[in-house]
């Protein structure tokens, strides 16, 4: 193996290794964890980008255009997704509208918009202004932009409305879908290393980790090197590791997340405290001419299967009351054994961090589909629907597990395995 070869430090485990050359549509993964460490991606620039601008175009269309519409007794009502937004906050529901508003237009605007003024001056060969903070706004931003679980739950909330009155689809129904697929394809077809390659070859020497070999069981950590989570830059470590910034793109350097552990354990009795409500409290407040009805996550669930529509019962049931309760168990397993410093089931909880990273935004089902049926039932003295206290007890459940999951830093618990190495 070539010495000169760049070193990569696991994001997981925080192995170090030697960052090998991919043939096209390759992956590297840790040898340790299995984590992906990188994927060789045949056209870095133009594809990506070609996609994001067929984004954007669809993003446009989608926010101006009705998703859907609603007729009864000849009128018709119709929603974009910013009047969603608007109808919550006009019912005092301002956390819920600040959520949505958020998660399904500010977050995926801003990751196309950083895509953009990214790859635009790569493909004219001209290194992009300000790189490090866009670099840092895309990394910020891809894990809150939920237009794939938006849909589902226009889909969810479909069902429900064929149920009251005759549904219209409308434009940006459509567009929503599209919007999904290519903002899935450009940010699996961008490659950030197009972008590094240029940095460093306008700031050679930034850091200079080449010269130092990898043993087959020695972390960054133990090195003295710090890894950015943003870039994925090698920096040797100075006395200071809280003051520490990333040369090539800005970001905070710690040796491990600061007061991991403590944050997560915040975040998760937080969630644990906010999910009784979420589930006893009611979700939806419905008044039609028959009188008030309330109806909680459960009970929605029971609505869809009674209504025949099994499969979307049993996905709400596991996106809006199994996932939840799940990922805060799974995080606790987590927390305790790394605090116990277990050397057990290593690769195993790192896989089940993963996961519950990858399923916590899958949550936020319910909390769209309300959205929808808040924004088109809205006949005065027929029916209308506004959304319940539980809805914010469970949309801030969501929220406080994806932060615990984040705030969680795996790489502590393959520590244990290196107190008594040399």
């Amino acid at each position: 193996m070539n010495a000169s070869m760049p070193l990569v430090a696991c994001h997981e485990c925080d192995l170090l290794q030697y960052e090998v050359p991919l043939s096209p549509g390759g992956v590297l993964r840790c040898r340790r964890c299995r984590a992906e460490l990188g994927r060789a991606h045949p056209d870095g620039v133009d594809r990506p980008l070609a996609l994001t601008f067929a984004s954007m175009v669809l993003f446009v269309i989608g926010n101006v255009f009705p998703i859907v519409g609603l007729a009864v007794n000849g009128d018709l009502v119709q929603t974009t997704l910013l009047g969603a937004v608007r109808v919550l906050y006009r019912d005092g529901m301002w956390p819920l509208a600040g959520l949505v508003f958020v998660t399904t237009f500010l977050m995926p605007l801003l990751q196309m918009a950083a895509m953009i003024h990214l790859l635009v001056p790569l493909q004219l060969r001209r290194l992009p202004y300000r790189y490090d903070i866009f670099v840092r706004l895309l990394h910020l931003a891809r894990p809150w932009g939920m237009t794939e679980v938006l849909i589902l739950g226009m889909l969810v909330a479909l069902v429900k409305l064929a149920h009251i009155a005759s549904v219209v689809p409308g434009v940006a129904l459509w567009s929503f879908g599209a919007l999904m697929l290519l903002l899935a394809a450009a940010s699996a077809a961008f490659d950030p290393r197009a972008l590094w390659q240029r940095v460093e070859a306008a700031h050679r020497g930034a850091a200079n980790t080449g010269e130092l070999a990898a043993p087959s069981v020695r972390t960054a950590m133990r090195y003295g090197l710090l890894s950015c989570h943003s870039c994925g830059l090698l920096v040797k470590s100075g006395t200071h590791h809280d003051d520490a910034r990333c040369p090539r793109c800005g970001a905070g350097l710690h040796v491990r997340k600061p007061e991991s552990l403590a944050r997560t354990w915040a975040f998760l009795i937080a969630a644990m405290v906010l999910y009784i409500p979420a589930n006893v409290l009611p979700v939806m407040n419905t008044s039609s001419l028959f009188g008030t009805e309330k109806d909680t996550i459960l009970s929605g669930v029971v609505y869809l299967w009674t209504s025949g529509s099994w499969l979307l019962a049993v996905v709400v049931f596991i996106a809006s009351i199994a996932v939840p309760m799940l990922k805060i168990i799974a995080l606790i397993f987590l927390v305790i054994t790394t605090q116990r410093r277990s050397v057990s089931l290593l690769q195993g909880r790192t896989r089940i961090y993963r996961v519950v990273e990858f399923v916590g935004r899958w949550s936020m089902l319910d909390i769209y589909v309300i959205t929808i049926l808040v924004a088109l039932v809205q006949f005065n003295a027929l029916a209308t629907i506004q959304a319940g206290p539980a809805a914010i007890a469970f949309g801030a459940v969501v929220v406080l597990t994806m932060c615990a999951a984040m705030s969680f830093d795996p790489r502590l618990i393959w520590d244990a395995t290196e107190v008594d190495r040399a």
